[in-house]
């Protein structure tokens, strides 16, 4: 008898439990709905107050989009509201071809930080540089602007001047920059040769990067002869901000043979994804190199990552940007949109670049720019190309040499020229000549395993 009555109590002990349990979260549920419409009323009240007792008259819709914009700008940098104009701007951009300065943007410590000037843009030909910080547009601090009021200043009719203040590392005084408006046509990748070696460019990622890559590259190889004749490629990312993540899985797929490029991660299990690389590498494996900088973000970061995870590439720069994330337009009532951050991006290997970035295997940082040595000019005595034409063949009456034949010395010379073309390219681009250094004694050391590979 004691024994049920035991069991029996155990189950009523078991029972008020198991309710606990269940109703515990119900209730908390129930309070943070609560809550929430608390603060929802509460947004009606001061809503209605600025509208009725406001010092001036308020326009009721941009003061909504406004607490939209505050509500996303709150969660991270990248999340947003795009009014109908600038969804249409977005858009736009994304074609390849827009009007502005020519610049991606972010905010960081309540200015606009410059992520890179792209190519051959007004802001690039001014002299705006990846990392300067814009604290004014025409004398008017951004200070506690929004990105979107700061983008909105710099924006004006194509022709137009305009004068920002920049602070940029290094300089102990803020600089101003007169930069003239126009229309940007962005040429997303460029394909050219250099000596033996083939250098693809990618400005931004968007609906014309792979178009413009696969033409080029076609181009190129036909003028060298053939993959055959080449050494290698270099793909030059630096400040490249990003842009489009399939085309970015694109790129990356176009070099690589097989393997996973990226994975995305969301709140939920479900929401993530993958993206693999489908058989067949454009250039058959002959080495690569890939440059990076500070101005490398987003989308080139998941190249880069990449190709370097899969040991497909020699990553050789200086410390990407470091996001990692992935934004969803979102189109809402009213032709606008929201810019919302949705998921976190993982190379092949699993890890996270938000706010780390991709490190390159060689850091090769870039000279400053000499402004005055530039202006001014090298005396022809300084050039390279002058102390390398200076040998005992250009002085008369030198012996011959007999110990090569004719074709090989005339090899020598084909040589010893590309040599001076990579030191004139040195103090052009350094970064970039280091990288074709790089391409040829990894081309230099598949030939020797290839002949290896023959002789066994």
């Amino acid at each position: 008898m004691r024994k049920f009555a035991l069991a029996a109590t155990g189950g009523v002990v078991a029972g008020i439990l198991a309710t606990t349990q269940v109703a515990g979260p119900l209730l908390a549920q129930e309070a943070r709905q609560a809550s929430v419409y608390e603060q929802l009323d509460l947004f009606g009240i001061v809503f209605e107050r600025i509208r009725n007792q406001y010092v001036e008259e308020v326009d009721e819709g941009e003061l909504i989009e406004a607490a939209i914009n505050g509500m996303l700008t709150s969660l991270d940098p990248h999340s947003s509201y795009l009014p109908p104009r600038d969804f249409e701007d977005m858009q736009v951009d994304t074609r390849g071809e827009f009007g502005g300065l020519g610049i991606e943007v972010t905010q960081e410590e309540g200015y606009v930080k410059v992520i890179t000037p792209m190519d051959g843009t007004p802001a690039f030909e001014a002299g705006v540089e990846a990392g300067d910080f814009i604290t004014a547009v025409d004398g008017e601090s951004l200070l506690g602007l929004t990105l979107e009021e700061a983008v909105e200043m710099m924006r004006g009719p194509i022709g137009s001047e305009i004068l920002i203040t920049v602070v940029r590392e290094g300089l102990e005084e803020p600089i101003d920059i007169a930069i003239t408006r126009d229309t940007i046509k962005l040429t997303a990748a460029r394909v050219r040769q250099q000596g033996d070696s083939v250098v693809v460019r990618v400005s931004t990622f968007n609906d014309q990067t792979m178009p413009n890559v696969q033409t080029g590259l076609d181009e190129v190889l036909e003028e060298m002869g053939g993959l055959d004749a080449i050494n290698g490629v270099v793909l030059d990312l630096r400040n490249n901000p990003g842009g489009l993540l399939n085309a970015g899985v694109d790129l990356a797929d176009f070099f690589l043979e097989q393997g996973e490029i990226v994975s995305t991660r969301g709140r939920d299990v479900v929401d993530g994804d993958r993206f693999g690389a489908k058989p067949g590498d454009a250039i058959e494996g002959l080495p690569m190199v890939v440059l990076i900088n500070g101005g490398s973000a987003s989308a080139s970061e998941i190249v880069a990552g990449a190709l370097q995870d899969h040991r497909r590439a020699v990553v050789v720069g200086t410390k990407s940007f470091g996001k990692g994330s992935v934004q969803t337009i979102m189109p809402v009532q009213g032709d606008g949109a929201i810019r919302l951050t949705t998921s976190r991006y993982y190379t092949p290997s699993g890890r996270s670049i938000q706010a780390l970035g991709i490190s390159p295997d060689i850091v090769v940082v870039q000279p400053p720019r000499d402004p005055e040595a530039e202006a001014e000019g090298a005396t022809e005595e300084e050039t390279p190309s002058a102390a390398l034409r200076r040998t005992e063949r250009n002085l008369r009456g030198s012996l011959t040499n007999d110990s090569l034949t004719e074709d090989q010395q005339e090899q020598i010379r084909l040589e010893q020229e590309q040599a001076e073309e990579v030191a004139r390219l040195r103090d052009e681009d350094y970064q970039l000549a280091y990288a074709i250094d790089i391409l040829k004694g990894l081309s230099a050391i598949e030939r020797e395993r290839a002949r290896d590979g023959d002789k066994g």
